[in-house]
């Protein structure tokens, strides 16, 4: 599978990604499942020129001038490497498909002026420089990668006037600071190139069709109305960084107050301003074009309640050969697909059906499973029972998981079941989590494919991998077969884990007679959740009515205790009585769907989970109780005050599933002998 799905480039919407496609479809029909390319249509970007280059340079005179210290001089232009060097040792990084560095999205034009390096980019380093007196309108802006997504810094940029921005990968963050580098070891070498989008909106998915799916003949908005940046962006490796960097005259970031935490990598001091003297031009060029890709999915239907459906994705596209992001996780996906398809051939077919979805375009915005679920949001809010994301998931033994708190005890299971990778004791995965700390999974955040499930129809989620390996080639020309079998190993012993792993929590959901959902956990969380918001400091105005909310899910997480114990002693002698069953399965899926709030945020109406959603400033991280917490942020008490009383109304609701929980799972009256 890893092979197939990495055998060449293949960004959404080009040829290779079309004959991926073509494959996946193929692969899954031959195992025996229901094989189905979901075509759509978003808003596309494609790379037609860019050029970084440093402006009246002084360069020396030709060799055959006079050498003395008067020798004539000439102002020049250095241009910047904007690709990886190709490698004998890598064959692979001079495939012709592969492109120069690129943001995804970025605007289009050709933008001169001074340098202002600005950190890493974000609203508080911008602030900081106004506090330093320095301003960066019209001057491009050099900034590292890291603390947030991408899009976030090019807003900041575009916010605060800045001409053009330049992103660089810092060898401290993933380069040679951390070690050998590609190809003697795995890290970052010093012309890596960091690709990406930078695509930034209100809610994940096609820029041109938010909240319905973007398929031919949809209604879009017009392009100039979907808020996509204007300024050009062009990312680079850190000897081109080096470049400018060393260039710069003014201020050291580390004389200055603040600014000891602005020192990268490289081995110069890094300043903040480059002078006059110091020019750049950066000119990029792209196309923002409809273009046409897929899901690409496989389904296996339950044997009796086949409406209910187990679904494990990871998505398919790359922005090159995408050995690791994505195939380290979708080869995952494959493999999980193929073990229940055999299952299925011996006569083995789970109660509730499962689909295996590979998502396109997942690159360029989370958009294919977005687009998606919008078209299935009805079918999915009533009937989707979890969705386990595999994205870059098998990338070293340390294993990891985050999601939903209904699906923690299910996971705990699994984890009991699964071997850790490259244990010395042969321990399980659990047994080796509880050596070093425990299981202890936080809730999902942003930047992948699980965001629309969580976020917008209410479905539990996890997002499962294993990290560790000595190295990244994350989103560059080099994240090849070579480097992963190199860096990460060559005998897949992470992706058997993760496959092992996730075949067996997908078993839970599908098979088990009662779900494997359970609400106690889900309670106990919104009590934490509730406390550590109330005893925030902007918070006071409402701290008596979020602790009242708090001492309400801490009852409700008592009462959820004696139902976990009731649902597990079902699970394992259950009734026979299908439409009981039935019925306790629908409650347990409300207790997600009780935090759906259909008027959505206030600023971010398409996410309707008051739960968790993305955090609105980096992109990856999670907030918590969105619907108090952000607009606490914004110093909007009275809205806040609002969210508060939407917040009750969950509660409400969850108070309803428990009571028809405790009804359901009642014990039978006994008859007498």
């Amino acid at each position: 599978f890893h092979e197939m799905l990495a055998d060449e480039p293949h960004v959404a919407g080009t040829p290779g990604d079309h004959r991926l496609i073509e494959r996946l479809e193929a692969s899954f029909a031959s195992m025996g499942l229901e094989a189905e390319a979901w075509w759509f249509r978003p808003l596309l970007s494609r790379p037609i020129a860019a050029r970084l280059e440093i402006l009246g340079v002084e360069i020396p005179a030709p060799a055959e001038a006079d050498s003395t210290s008067s020798s004539p001089r000439r102002r020049g232009v250095v241009p910047l490497p904007i690709r990886e060097r190709n490698l004998a040792e890598d064959p692979a990084t001079a495939h012709p498909d592969l492109t120069f560095g690129w943001n995804a999205f970025s605007g289009s034009g050709v933008a001169e002026g001074e340098v202002v390096y600005a950190n890493l980019g974000l609203d508080g380093d911008y602030e900081q420089l106004r506090a330093w007196g320095i301003d960066v309108a019209g001057r491009i802006v050099i900034a590292r990668y890291g603390g947030a997504y991408r899009g976030h810094k090019v807003r900041c940029a575009e916010a605060a006037g800045a001409a053009g921005l330049v992103l660089f990968i810092d060898p401290a963050d993933s380069g040679d600071g951390k070690g050998a580098t590609w190809p003697e070891g795995g890290w970052a070498n010093e012309t890596c190139i960091q690709r990406g989008s930078v695509l930034t909106l209100r809610q994940p998915g096609d820029a041109l069709t938010p909240f319905v799916p973007a398929l031919p003949g949809a209604e879009r908005i017009a392009i100039e109305d979907a808020g996509l940046f204007s300024i050009p962006v062009q990312p680079i490796g850190y000897a081109a960084a080096r470049e400018i960097l060393s260039r710069m005259q003014g201020a050291e970031v580390a004389s200055l107050p603040g600014g000891a935490s602005w020192q990268g990598g490289l081995p110069l001091p890094y300043r903040v301003s480059g002078g006059a003297d110091l020019r750049l031009r950066l000119e990029v060029m792209q196309e923002r074009a409809l273009g046409d890709t897929a899901n690409v999915l496989g389904r296996l239907r339950g044997r009796e309640r086949p409406a209910q459906e187990v679904i494990v994705g990871s998505h398919h596209d790359a922005w090159g050969f995408g050995a690791a992001d994505p195939a380290a996780g979708t080869m995952v996906t494959m493999e999980v697909a193929r073990l229940f398809a055999v299952r299925a051939a011996a006569g083995e077919r789970p109660r509730r059906s499962v689909t295996f979805a590979t998502w396109g375009a997942e690159e360029f915005g989370i958009i294919g499973s977005t687009e998606w679920v919008e078209a299935e949001r009805d079918r999915l809010r009533r009937d989707g029972v979890a969705y386990l994301n595999l994205d870059m998931s098998a990338m070293g033994p340390n294993f990891g998981l985050s999601g939903s708190p209904t699906l923690w005890a299910a996971a705990r299971r699994a984890a009991a079941m699964t071997p850790a990778a490259g244990d010395p004791e042969g321990r399980s995965v659990l047994a080796s989590l509880e050596s070093r700390g425990g299981f202890a999974p936080g809730l999902s955040g942003g930047g992948s494919d699980h965001v629309a499930f969580l976020g917008h129809v209410g479905i539990p989620v996890a997002s499962i991998g294993a990290g560790g390996a000595a190295g990244v080639s994350y989103h560059s020309n080099y994240d090849t077969l070579a480097w992963y079998r190199s860096i990460v190993g060559e005998d897949y012993a992470p992706a058997l884990m993760l496959a092992r792993f996730v075949a067996s929590l997908a078993w839970l959901l599908a098979d088990e007679p009662v779900l494997p959902l359970r609400v106690r956990d889900l309670a106990a969380w919104a009590e934490s959740s509730l406390v550590a918001l109330a005893a925030r400091e902007d918070a006071v105005a409402l701290r008596e009515d979020l602790t009242t909310l708090a001492a309400r899910a801490g009852a409700m997480a008592t009462r959820g205790e004696a139902i976990d114990a009731r649902l597990d002693a079902i699970a394992a002698a259950p009734p026979d009585d299908p439409a009981r069953l039935l019925a306790i399965d629908e409650a347990l899926l409300a207790a997600d769907r009780a935090w759906l709030d259909d008027r959505g945020l206030f600023e971010r109406p398409w996410y309707r989970n008051l739960a968790a959603v993305p955090d609105r400033r980096t992109g990856y991280g999670t907030t918590t109780l969105p619907i108090v917490a952000e607009p606490l942020a914004d110093g909007e008490t009275e809205l806040a005050a609002e969210g508060v009383m939407r917040l009750d109304e969950v509660m409400d609701r969850l108070e309803e599933v428990f009571a028809r929980l405790e009804d359901l799972l009642r014990e039978e009256p006994s008859t007498g002998g």
